[in-house]
């Protein structure tokens, strides 16, 4: 699946953008709300991670599904925001290869 497909899919789910359609139940998520689902997300693969250390076996699954709702939201969110998810991935990869040959590590 391409990006499109993904945003696609995602409206699919939780309803075209409020200036697409006249119906006041439709929101899309302001930056606030955003940060705060983010944090959720982030708060779910940190518990994930504390957890491993106390069992055996870990539920790759979880983490699977919790790494694959960041993306999948955030394709959604960039939407919402008014940006072209593919544009905001495309400014993130030159971004992370001007970083990776200052000598930097990680991303």
């Amino acid at each position: 699946m391409n990006i499109a497909d993904l945003l696609k899919r995602a409206r699919q789910i939780w309803g075209p953008r409020p200036d697409d359609v006249a119906r006041f139940d439709l929101k899309a998520h302001d930056l606030d709300q955003i940060l705060v689902a983010m944090g959720v997300v982030y708060g779910d693969l940190c518990r994930w991670t504390r957890d491993q250390t106390v069992t055996t076996g870990p539920p790759y699954e979880e983490l699977e599904k919790e790494l694959g709702n960041l993306i999948f939201s955030t394709i959604r969110w960039c939407d919402d925001l008014g940006f072209d998810p593919e544009k905001c991935i495309e400014r993130a990869i030159q971004c992370q290869v001007a970083f990776q040959k200052r000598g930097a590590r990680h991303a």
